[in-house]
């Protein structure tokens, strides 16, 4: 087996797994500029934010199937392209729907790679390396978001200095622009570094270049595994011949019912666990907890780094004590996470002294306030129902958020340790198991189909999360929320136990055989 030679092609395809993850969290730093320069309303700010997410979901429904025709490195190139496009056009974007063709550009890109990366390092790795290589995707997806994160943050802090080569290049007046531009220079390196990748093997027996398929074979796995896994290509590829051209409906058959329910009910459980929430909306979850604002932002910055050590954790772990296990030990910690957050928040209570009244006063500047000179409140709900009986028609998020924060009597730490637990079993379970199982447990003819199918829910549910998030905090609660979240948590840890088998060590086509009954 060459080692390195699969690992570096590995390496090289999961660039588009970090292409993923810089361009969907990019845009966190540049909405407090956008916001006023195309004068937008809040809901259409949320629509430059969200647009992206549901164009990849989109994307993701057919991207398989175009793969499957076109093959994984064509269309790995094609989104390389995209990301390009999308980051050079919505940084000279003048005009709002510009900006918004040109995110969904980099929306296509997103749907792209978050499906055929995975794919391709799983049809070219041999089982033994199979679950760390794939894992690389979400490795780089991770590493995305942070430096996206590092690269707003620099381009930020350069746009304030004095620097004459600053104001020559504008940088001072467009720093949001180069926020966005920069993404077209990985996005380049990408399209260029994929001209040394080869052509997925099962693909190209799929397409009937076996000797080319073998040949690429025999340099990832080695010459005596290449040649058996090959021949197990051949008869599923020989039984496959028989049959039509997928359709979705083959989805459906008695034959996928077991696949496609671990692939359901994983695809949902990644999501309505609530990750994205915490992701885009840890500053906001923190601050209620009245740490305040600039602690906020630092607890969620360990937030990141704790998602990026424990998905390392996972790749070192997959292939050692496999999928499942890891996915049993992550979901149960979930659970307890979710629990621990809920209770900090259903313990808590809500009451303004009289020195806190007129501290908040100097800001809120309304004698309305004083109404609520030491009361009591069990819940944010009953505190946020009196705030709004008290302001009525003067009351604004910014006034409802300060006097929560203010009000809030509850222990941070707990809630800060629920967090990043909940976050450290996410990136050693669901975060990157989901995608190694996702390339492992759908047959070779119907791969690329049921990956998009999978892969679309999974998606979707993410742009819900993201969407009603807030709605949530406003409408049920902090802590009806977090318990929510674990109640979905415990209900694919029961699934999952009950019909997921191990994957571990076990070609494509010995799976298929277990998986899909015919």
């Amino acid at each position: 087996m060459n080692k390195i030679y699969t690992i570096r092609i590995a390496l090289i395809v999961a660039l588009g797994g970090f292409l993923m993850g810089f361009d969907a969290s990019v845009i966190s730093g540049v909405v407090r500029f956008i916001e006023p320069y195309f004068e937008l309303t809040k809901i259409q700010l949320g629509w430059a934010v969200a647009c992206l997410t549901l164009v990849a979901t989109i994307t993701m429904f057919f991207v398989g199937p175009i793969s499957d025709r076109i093959g994984r490195k064509k269309t790995l190139s094609y989104a390389a392209i995209l990301f390009a496009i999308s980051a050079i056009s919505s940084a000279l974007a003048t005009d709002f729907w510009f900006f918004i063709i040109a995110r969904m550009i980099g929306g296509i890109g997103v749907g792209a790679s978050l499906i055929i990366a995975p794919m391709y390092i799983a049809e070219i790795s041999p089982p033994k390396l199979r679950g760390r290589l794939v894992s690389f995707n979400q490795l780089n997806i991770v590493l995305g978001i942070s430096v996206a994160f590092f690269s707003n943050y620099i381009i930020l802090k350069l746009s304030a200095s004095e620097v004459a080569w600053i104001k020559t290049f504008q940088l001072d007046s467009n720093a949001w622009r180069y926020m966005l531009g920069i993404e077209a220079i990985p996005a380049i390196f990408y399209f260029a570094f994929l001209f040394f990748v080869p052509r997925s093997p099962r693909w190209l027996a799929l397409k009937g270049f076996e000797d080319m398929a073998l040949v690429i074979m025999k340099k990832a796995s080695g010459e005596e595994i290449a040649i058996a896994e090959f021949k197990a290509v051949k008869e599923s590829l020989k039984k496959d011949s028989k049959k039509d051209k997928p359709h979705i409906k083959e989805l459906f058959k008695p034959a996928m019912k077991l696949v496609m329910i671990i692939g359901i009910v994983i695809a949902i459980t990644q999501q309505i666990t609530g990750i994205n929430a915490v992701f885009f909306y840890a500053p906001m979850i923190f601050e209620q907890s009245g740490v305040g604002l600039d602690a906020s932002f630092s607890q969620a910055i360990l937030v990141g780094i704790t998602n990026l050590v424990f998905t390392i954790v996972a790749i070192w772990l997959i292939d050692r004590i496999g999928r499942k296990p890891l996915l049993m030990i992550g979901i149960s910690g979930i659970v307890i996470s979710m629990f621990v957050i809920g209770m900090a928040f259903k313990t808590a209570t809500y009451s303004l002294n009289s020195e806190k009244i007129v501290e908040l006063n100097e800001v809120v500047q309304n004698q309305k306030i004083y109404q609520l000179e030491n009361k009591q409140f069990e819940s944010d709900l009953e505190f946020r129902k009196e705030v709004q009986a008290v302001f009525g028609n003067e009351l604004n998020e910014e006034i409802e958020t300060l006097l929560i924060t203010n009000a809030i009597n509850i222990n941070p730490m707990m809630v800060l340790f629920g967090i990043i637990a909940f976050v450290a079993s996410f990136a050693c379970s669901l975060g990157p198991v989901m995608w190694v199982l996702f390339s492992e447990l759908f047959p070779n003819r119907l791969r690329g189909l049921a990956i998009s199918f999978a892969g679309t829910i999974n998606s979707g549910f993410s742009f819900l999360v993201q969407l009603v998030f807030p709605w949530e905090l406003a409408n049920i609660g902090n802590s009806n929320t977090f318990f929510f979240y674990g109640a979905f948590a415990v209900f694919g840890l029961i699934i999952l136990k009950i019909y997921l088998p191990e994957t571990k060590g076990k070609s494509l086509e010995e799976l298929e055989k277990i998986l899909v009954k015919s």
